[in-house]
């Protein structure tokens, strides 16, 4: 396909990509409606624009070898370094039981709805592998096992435009269900009951999210001690995912899953991560900027999955996708209000750890931050947290089980 940028014209098209970030990170900051949509969001929807209207081309090693290649995986050793097991393990109370059963929801969810909707939506078990990871953990969930699973790019991008679409239908239902007195009747509501008692303390809400948002310090050793860790991360996991995945035989369903398992630098990349996090917590709460970084990096990668994307396939493919995000959702609310009745948990920390499986660690703080539940704002962190590291695992697992 001709195109005004030539696939080769490597200096442009990174320029035009890092600019599109750039511009996609100031407009999330900058307007409250980008904000709802998400920076991530707006970088690939200039991307398809980009290609659809023939400015750059739909491949380039740019995309392809320096994103895909170095990028994703460099981001997500930085992204985990605040996963700190023995922190979340003490702190979170009945908050991490509702997770996990939550997560529990995520996987039946993708299991039903690829039962119940396979056969009208084409590679319905890839999408589902990566919204499981997405649904337990987050974006870089949703990153890894797509470049796991070796996703078709559109399929990505239609997955990731029903996802936006899915969270906005997602979060007024839960705002709905935080003010339900019939579901008040049933669960325990301690937070709000103090907040009605005693009003929202706005001011402490105000410095939690400055604090989360806010800039802060970074120097270049900092940078250097960063970048370091995750390329060091990543050549460690590699190599142990190239031995076992030689190592360990095909030719059944079980062997198979425990090839792509035990065969993935993301299941070694993540576990590293974790365990560096886990037992030398001050050296990696020592290592400032890495969030910043690792965000930025998963920024290029949302550019780049929009670069491929068809808006015609997109179109046809979203509102089905749709659909299954809805399902699984759906069942992962059954799960965790079941399960957190049954192990006596409020009516707040329900909301949150389903938030937490759904939307991941920032929005569940956002929204105890808007509700004024601000002692379930650690909490509920700590969580949604922990999801980006079983997210990968339980991803892998749904997707060998469903591809085959």
């Amino acid at each position: 396909m001709n195109t005004l940028i030539s696939a080769d014209n490597t200096w442009v098209l990174m320029s035009i990509m890092v600019l599109v970030v750039a511009f996609s990170i100031w407009m999330e900051q900058t307007y409250a409606w980008a904000s709802k949509i998400s920076g991530a969001i707006i970088a690939l929807i200039c991307a398809l624009l980009l290609t659809n209207l023939k400015i750059i081309p739909a491949s380039a090693p740019i995309f392809d070898d320096v994103v895909w290649g170095f990028a994703v995986p460099m981001a997500i050793p930085l992204l985990l370094l605040q996963v700190n097991l023995t922190k979340i393990w003490k702190e979170t109370g009945r908050m991490l039981g509702i997770f996990l059963i939550g997560a529990l929801g995520t996987v039946a969810g993708a299991m039903l709805g690829v039962l119940i909707l396979g056969k009208f939506i084409p590679n319905l078990p890839y999408v589902a592998a990566m919204m499981t990871g997405s649904y337990i953990g987050g974006g870089v969930n949703f990153t890894a096992l797509a470049d796991a699973f070796h996703v078709d790019q559109t399929l990505i991008s239609a997955a990731t435009v029903a996802d936006n679409l899915n969270m906005a239908i997602y979060f007024m239902i839960l705002i709905a269900f935080a003010g339900s007195a019939w579901l008040r009747k049933h669960y325990p509501h301690p937070h709000i009951d103090h907040v009605l008692a005693n009003g929202t303390d706005a001011e402490e809400g105000k410095t939690l999210a400055a604090k989360y948002w806010g800039r802060k310090e970074i120097s270049l050793r900092d940078i250097a001690i960063d970048f370091a860790f995750s390329i060091i991360v990543v050549t460690i996991s590699k190599a142990i995912a190239g031995v076992l995945s030689t190592a360990i035989p095909t030719g059944n369903w079980f062997l198979n899953m425990l090839n792509t398992f035990f065969g993935s630098q993301y299941v070694w990349i993540t576990t590293v991560a974790m365990l560096f996090a886990t037992v030398l917590p001050e050296k990696a709460e020592a290592m400032h900027g890495a969030q910043e970084l690792g965000t930025y990096l998963i920024y290029l990668f949302f550019f780049v999955i929009g670069v491929p994307a068809s808006i015609p396939l997109i179109i046809q493919q979203a509102p089905l996708l749709l659909v299954f995000c809805l399902l699984m959702v759906i069942v992962n609310m059954l799960f965790c209000f079941i399960g957190g009745k049954l192990i006596g948990g409020s009516l707040e920390e329900i909301i949150l750890a389903s938030n937490a499986n759904i939307g991941g660690p920032t929005t569940a703080a956002g929204m105890a931050i808007a509700q004024g539940w601000n002692k379930l704002v650690g909490p509920c962190m700590l969580v949604g947290t922990f999801g980006y590291v079983v997210g990968t695992y339980l991803g892998i697992v749904v997707g060998s089980l469903l591809i085959g």
